[in-house]
C-alpha cells in the first residue's frame, strides 16, 4: 500500500561541511574514475536538457485528516508545520466535505505545510503536446508518510508550472497514494485516486485496524476512485470528483484484509478505434495469501464526466502464482488494452518474478492471457529494502509500452525490467512485433562502465515517430566531492544519519547519490547514441525521505516506486525526484524535477 532541528540555505550547508567526519568520505572530483561514466556526466549539457524544478515554483497546503506530531532530527526533517498562510496555489485549505464525519480529534485543526513531493506520474496531452499534467505524492509530513496527491501542470512544454496543488475529493481518507493519471479523448484528465485509511501509533508507526480507532467512520476504509480534470481548467480548483453526491468511486473496500493497491488507467483516445473513450482502470487486490488484479471501464463523456463503471473483473493469472501486480496498461492503434502482470511465485519465497501479458479486444468485456514474455522469466528480484549504501527501497521492477508506429501490419509491444542478478541492479528491454507471438533477444539498457553501480526503475514510453525511449534512475555517478559547490547545492552535510553508510556525509560516495537518465531506441530497438544524463546535479535520496515504516525508524526511507515520464512528437519528458537545491530548493526536500530533451 506504501506504494505506502532544519538547516537552510546554502550558506548553512557550506558551514556544516567544514571538514569530512572520516578520512573515508573520498575527495575525489572524479565522478567514478571510468571514462565512459564521465562522458555520461556530461551528456546533459551536449544534449541540452532543460531541467526544472516544478514543485518549488508554487507553495501548498491542505488540512490533512489525521495529524502527525513526530519529527526527525537529521536529514533535514523538520516535522508538520502550520500553513500561516504560505499557500500561493489557490486551493482550498480545508476542512473538505469528506472530513465532515470524522471522528473527534480528526481533522487537523488547521491547513499545514506541503513538504514533500516523492513519486510521480506525468502526462502529455495528445491534443496539445505543450501540455503536460504531472502528479505526485503531496507530503505534508515526510516523517509521518503523510499525505494526498497532488497535481502540476504546464501549458509551455514544462518551462513553467503555474497550475498546482492538492488534488481534491478525497481529503477524508488518512492517505491519497499511488499517482497516476490519463487523458481522454475529449481533452479532459483522470486521475485514478487510492485512498486508505489508517491512525499513527504513540511511536509514529501505522496503525490500519481502524475498527479500533475509527478515524472517519462515514467513508469506506479503502477505495480507488476517480478525480476529473475537465478541458481548459486552470488553476488548482475545476476538478471533478462526485457523482451523484458521493466521491467517484470505481470500488470500495470495508474489512481490513483486503487490500487494494497499485492502481492504473489507460483511455482509448484514438478517435479511429472502436472503442474511442473507454476508460480502463486497473488495480490491485492484497489478501493474506497473495494478490489478484482486477479491471472495471467506463466510456468518458465530453463534460468530463462518464457512465456508471462495471463491475470490477478479475484478470487471468498464471496458474499456481501467489502474487500478481504492477498492471500497467497501454491501447494500440486497433483499440486492443494491453497490460503486464508481474507473477511472484511464492514457492520462491517471492525472491524472483515473471512477467506476462493480458489483453482486451472488445473493449475490456473480455481479456485473454497471459502471454509469458521469455526473456522475463524467473528475473531476481532487487531487495525490497535496500539497495546498497542508502535507505532507498526498491519499487515497481518493469514497465510496458506500445508502439504508436506499426510495424509489419502490428503496433510493437515493448517490455522492459529490473534484474538484480548480479548483486546490483541492470535493465533488460525486449519488444514484440507479432501480438506477443514472439520476442526479440533481451538486451541491457544501461551503458555505466563501473559495473557495481544500480539502474533502477525503467519506464518507457513511445512517440509516433517509432522512436522508444526508456528512463530511470541512474547511480553511476559518484557523490560530489568535499568542498565543491555542487557538494553544498546537493545538501550533503545534512547527511549524517544513514546505520547503511559508515562515512558520512558522503563526500564522493560511490553508488549512493542519484540522477535520472534516459535510453533511446528506433522501433526496431537500434540504440539512438548512449544512455543520457537527464539531471544536471546528482542529488543526496536519504534528505527528506519519506518514512514508509515508522517515523522513528531512519532506515525506511522512500524514493517512490516509479516517476512520470511521457514523449510527444518532438520532446522527451520525465518528472522524478531531486532535494538538489538550485536556488529554490534551499531545504532539501524531495521536488519534482521535470527534464525535457528533444527526442533524436
Amino acid at each position: 500500500m506504501q506504494g505506502r532541528l532544519v538547516l537552510v540555505g546554502l550558506s548553512a550547508a557550506i558551514a556544516l561541511g567544514a571538514a569530512p567526519l572520516s578520512a573515508g568520505a573520498g575527495t575525489s572530483a572524479s565522478p567514478a574514475g571510468f571514462p565512459g561514466d564521465s562522458s555520461f556526466a556530461k551528456s546533459v549539457q551536449v544534449a541540452k536538457v532543460a531541467n526544472v524544478l516544478a514543485t518549488t515554483q508554487q507553495t501548498s497546503c491542505y488540512t490533512p485528516e489525521v495529524p502527525y506530531g513526530l519529527q526527525q532530527t537529521a536529514e533535514g526533517y523538520s516535522g508538520e508545520e502550520d500553513c500561516a498562510g504560505r499557500s500561493t496555489t489557490g486551493e482550498a485549505l480545508g476542512p473538505y466535505p469528506t472530513q465532515a464525519g470524522s471522528a473527534s480529534g480528526y481533522p487537523a485543526s488547521m491547513p499545514k505545510l506541503v513538504k514533500g513531493h516523492s513519486e510521480s506520474n506525468l502526462v502529455d496531452d495528445p491534443k496539445y503536446p505543450k501540455h503536460l499534467i504531472g502528479s505526485s505524492k503531496w507530503f505534508v509530513s515526510p516523517e509521518g508518510y503523510n499525505h494526498v496527491l497532488g497535481f502540476y501542470e504546464s501549458t509551455d512544454g514544462g518551462k513553467t508550472w503555474p497550475s498546482q496543488g492538492h488534488i481534491p475529493g478525497y481529503e477524508g481518507w488518512t492517505d491519497n497514494t499511488d499517482p497516476v493519471g490519463a487523458f481522454d479523448g475529449y481533452g479532459n484528465f483522470y486521475e485514478f485516486v487510492l485512498g486508505y485509511q489508517f491512525y499513527y501509533d504513540p511511536n509514529g508507526g501505522h496503525d490500519f485496524n481502524i475498527g479500533n480507532h475509527a478515524v472517519n467512520p462515514t467513508v469506506p476504509q479503502e477505495v480507488v476512485a476517480v478525480a476529473v480534470r475537465p478541458k481548459g481548467s486552470s488553476g488548482a480548483g475545476g476538478w471533478k470528483t462526485t457523482v451523484n453526491g458521493r466521491p467517484d468511486y470505481v470500488a470500495t473496500y470495508a474489512p481490513i484484509g483486503n487490500e487494494p493497491d497499485k492502481q492504473w488507467i489507460s483511455i482509448d483516445n484514438n478517435p479511429a478505434s472502436p472503442h474511442f473513450n473507454t476508460i480502463y482502470a486497473m488495480w490491485v487486490v492484497f489478501n493474506a495469501i497473495g494478490s489478484k488484479p482486477y479491471v472495471s471501464t467506463a466510456q468518458a463523456l465530453p463534460d468530463g464526466t462518464h457512465t456508471p463503471w462495471t463491475a470490477p473483473q478479475r484478470l487471468p493469472t498464471v496458474n499456481g502464482t501467489a502474487g500478481d501486480t504492477y498492471l500497467l496498461p497501454h491501447v494500440d492503434g486497433f483499440g486492443t488494452v494491453w497490460t503486464p502482470v508481474t507473477n511472484f511465485p511464492a514457492k520462491q519465497g517471492f525472491s524472483t518474478y515473471n512477467l506476462s501479458l493480458d489483453y482486451s479486444t472488445d473493449g475490456g468485456r473480455t481479456f485473454q492471457g497471459p502471454v509469458p514474455v521469455p526473456g522475463a522469466q524467473n528475473v531476481i528480484q532487487p531487495p525490497y529494502c535496500c539497495y546498497q549504501n542508502t535507505n532507498t527501497r526498491s519499487g515497481i521492477t518493469d514497465t510496458f509500452a506500445v508502439g504508436r508506429r506499426l510495424v509489419n501490419g502490428r503496433y510493437p509491444l515493448y517490455v522492459a525490467w529490473e534484474d538484480y542478478s548480479t548483486g546490483f541492479a541492470n535493465l533488460f528491454l525486449s519488444a514484440s512485433y507479432d501480438g506477443g507471438a514472439t520476442w526479440t533477444p533481451s538486451k541491457k539498457i544501461n551503458d555505466n562502465a563501473n559495473p557495481q553501480v544500480d539502474e533502477f526503475q525503467p519506464n518507457l514510453a513511445t512517440s509516433t515517430n517509432g522512436t522508444v525511449s526508456i528512463a530511470f534512475y541512474d547511480r553511476r555517478l559518484a557523490c560530489p566531492a568535499f568542498g565543491t559547490a555542487e557538494a553544498a547545492a546537493a545538501g550533503l552535510a545534512l547527511d549524517t544519519n544513514n546505520p547503511h553508510y559508515p562515512n558520512l556525509p558522503p563526500y564522493g560516495a560511490p553508488n549512493y547519490c542519484v540522477n535520472g537518465a534516459v535510453q533511446f531506441y528506433d522501433a526496431h530497438l537500434n540504440a539512438k547514441g548512449g544512455n543520457l544524463r537527464l539531471s544536471q546535479h546528482s542529488f543526496d535520496p536519504e534528505l527528506n525521505a519519506p518514512l514508509y515504516a515508522l517515523g522513528t525508524d531512519i532506515t525506511r526511507g522512500f524514493l517512490g516506486d516509479y516517476f512520470g515520464h511521457d514523449d510527444s512528437p518532438t520532446q522527451s519528458f520525465s518528472s522524478f525526484v531531486s532535494t538538489y537545491d538550485d536556488g529554490t530548493n534551499r531545504e532539501h526536500r524531495q521536488q519534482q524535477l521535470v527534464a525535457t530533451v528533444a527526442i533524436p
